[in-house]
């Protein structure tokens, strides 16, 4: 039996934790907040509560196998799974008006012939057909297997197939997102549709790779899933799972060194200078964090995939309102910008800023948890801004201004909104560095292949021996089905020895 010290709480970090506790390990997790759960977070006030973070579970089958593997109750006793329908709506710049189906690829496509236009939906239903071939390409690289030793491999391959296209004389392939919009999709709302799911994970839809093609198949695939309570009700069952399984918890207690012996981890130094011994440390934490704690050696040695430096966060607002949530409301709306290009660049280009008619995302579930009573509603918006790690944390202001034109925003896909406002509290990235300790409130994206290894995340393994990384900031990348598999390789690769090879 091990003795085994995991920095953070994230879900990640819970899921490797649950495993290794399985396994035999004796498990401490080491939270520097008061609660668990990471980004997974929860606001509550005068009766209404509110998610923080993810609002939505794509494939939930990564957490039924937590629960499969950990203990004898699965996902579904332990909390109230739903699929959402329809999946989303979409409210594009022109106007136009899109509720889309739930893992439906013949109502997809009907429903985009109408709403589009005939022929746009059968567009987009060839374009799934390839992002299909890109998943099942690369579902094992980025997200069962550790990541390769010969990673350029996947640096190099573009996973989404080729489709030349006769422009001007010339043939062209599609080699990032924007240029599969422009030159499969052919219309402006198709490839807003399609920019929005690399844009929810802060990615500049210029310059990703086509491969991130699988984040809107992923959706159409697996479906969407609500956990009734909100996702705070994931983490809190992933917590629960972990108690059970007599892992330890430690909260309000901050990791600021990994201790060394005879080149090796050794145990972790709490801010107190409390140093706990270990066998193995699994670090949930950003880079920065990680790279200050580990004092005599490196984290990363030469030929590794760097650890990405985000640029971007998330700047949430949460309304409370009167009058009930009306029926047949959907739980999902996407409210595009009204200048794609001028946002793209305010949130990418060199000068980044706000961007004064952004795309918001409007969660609105049906949900009585969430409100007093059924004569008021609980929304959340979302919209992407710049994080800004180096600027401080006065622009109270700056922050207060983005959510009045967030709200605006959203008033095109809830009319009368502001007549029904009660309060509004506004989450800024600050609030998203103090929960997660990511510099500057980043956002860390999935691993995708292709773009040069940009967006590969670095391996859960590290250059000194015994310190494994996990969650977002790691191999697979962030969103809740990657933290949920990191956790399984952080397991597998501890359990296993460095011949485990990822799930079967």
């Amino acid at each position: 039996m091990a003795r085994i010290a995991v920095i953070g709480a994230g879900l990640g970090a819970m899921a490797a934790a649950a495993r290794l506790a399985v396994a035999g390990h004796r498990v401490v997790v080491y939270e520097r907040t008061t609660t668990y759960g990471g980004a997974v977070g929860r606001y509550e006030r005068d009766g209404f509560a509110f998610d923080t973070g993810p609002a939505l579970l794509p494939l939930p089958a990564v957490y039924r196998d937590l629960f499969l593997k950990t203990g004898k109750e699965p996902l579904e006793k332990c909390v109230d799974l739903v699929q959402v329908d329809p999946a989303a709506r979409h409210v594009f710049a022109d106007g136009t008006d899109l509720l889309l189906p739930n893992a439906s690829r013949a109502g997809v496509v009907a429903a985009l012939n109408t709403a589009l236009g005939s022929g746009a939906g059968d567009r987009w239903g060839d374009f799934l057909v390839r992002a299909r071939e890109a998943w099942d390409r690369t579902r094992r690289p980025l997200l069962e297997e550790p990541l390769w030793p010969d990673w350029q491999v996947l640096a190099e391959r573009e996973p989404y197939p080729a489709v030349p296209h006769k422009r001007l004389l010339r043939t062209r392939r599609a080699g990032t997102l924007a240029e599969v919009g422009t030159l499969e999709l052919r219309d402006p709302r198709l490839t807003a549709l399609l920019e929005s799911h690399a844009l929810a994970y802060g990615l500049d839809p210029r310059t990703t790779p086509a491969s991130a093609a699988v984040l809107p198949y992923m959706e159409h695939a697996f479906g969407v899933w609500y956990v009734r309570g909100g996702l705070r009700e994931l983490a809190r069952a992933v917590y629960e799972r972990c108690l059970a399984r007599k892992v330890e918890f430690v909260f309000d207690a901050e990791i600021t060194g990994i201790v060394e012996k005879d080149g090796r981890v050794a145990g972790v130094e709490s801010a107190d200078g409390t140093v706990s011994e270990a066998d193995f440390v699994v670090a949930g934490v950003a880079p920065e964090v990680l790279d200050g704690a580990v004092r005599q050696s490196v984290v990363r040695g030469s030929g590794e995939v760097p650890a990405q430096r985000v640029r971007t966060s998330r700047l949430t607002v949460l309304l409370a309102l009167r009058g009930g949530r009306p029926e047949g409301t959907a739980h999902r709306t996407v409210v595009h910008a009204e200048d794609r290009d001028s946002e793209l660049e305010l949130l990418f280009g060199a000068s980044s800023g706000m961007v004064a008619h952004p795309t918001v995302t409007v969660v609105r579930p049906d949900d009585p948890a969430w409100v007093p009573d059924a004569g008021h509603e609980a929304i959340t918006l979302s919209s992407v801004v710049p994080a800004q790690p180096d600027r401080g944390w006065s622009e109270a202001e700056v922050f207060e201004r983005h959510a009045q034109a967030v709200i605006t925003a959203a008033e095109r896909a809830v009319p009368g909104l502001r007549d029904r406002l009660l309060w509004h509290e506004v989450q800024t990235p600050a609030d998203i560095e103090r929960t997660t300790g990511a510099p500057g409130g980043a956002i860390p994206a999935p691993a995708l292949a292709a773009g040069e290894g940009r967006l590969l995340q670095p391996s859960n393994t590290t250059a000194l021996p015994g310190l494994f990384t996990v969650g977002g900031w790691s191999h697979p990348g962030g969103g809740l089905p990657h933290a949920g598999m990191s956790g399984s390789l952080v397991a597998g690769l501890i359990v296993e020895g460095p011949g485990f090879r990822g799930s079967q």
